[in-house]
């Protein structure tokens, strides 16, 4: 054989090669459209304005410490509403926090030594 009976052989395989990749690849995508048609049926515009403005308003439940200072408790639940509010990109008045409580830190030292580094490091 030749060199170029060898060029020509390669360069073969690599054409048979590349075409049996697309080949699977077009038929992947083909087969990945019939889901589609068959598993999501579309949005009439009317369901489409529903879930745009559908929003999810958590509830955070638990009972409520009895404080002697009222004032507290309504700065802690306005920092509450505004940082859930924050996360989901809404409006404080989509939001209605019935209750709240603190949570026992019952993490291990060295991971608060480290949250206290990392947070530390970034400022």
């Amino acid at each position: 054989m030749s060199l170029a009976d060898a060029i020509i052989t390669g360069l073969q395989t690599t054409v048979v090669g590349l075409c049996t990749v697309f080949a699977v690849l077009i038929i992947l995508m083909l087969v990945l459209k019939v889901f589609d048609v068959i598993f999501y049926k579309p949005l009439k515009p009317a369901q489409k304005e529903e879930v745009k403005t559908e929003k999810v308003v958590p509830v955070v439940k638990a009972p409520v410490a009895q404080s002697a200072e009222s004032e507290d408790d309504e700065e802690l639940i306005a920092v509450l509403t505004a940082a859930i509010a924050a996360s989901l990109n809404t409006t404080t008045y989509n939001l209605k926090i019935k209750s709240y409580r603190r949570i026992s830190n019952n993490t291990p030292a060295w991971n608060k030594a480290g949250i206290k580094e990392t947070i530390e490091s970034r400022y």
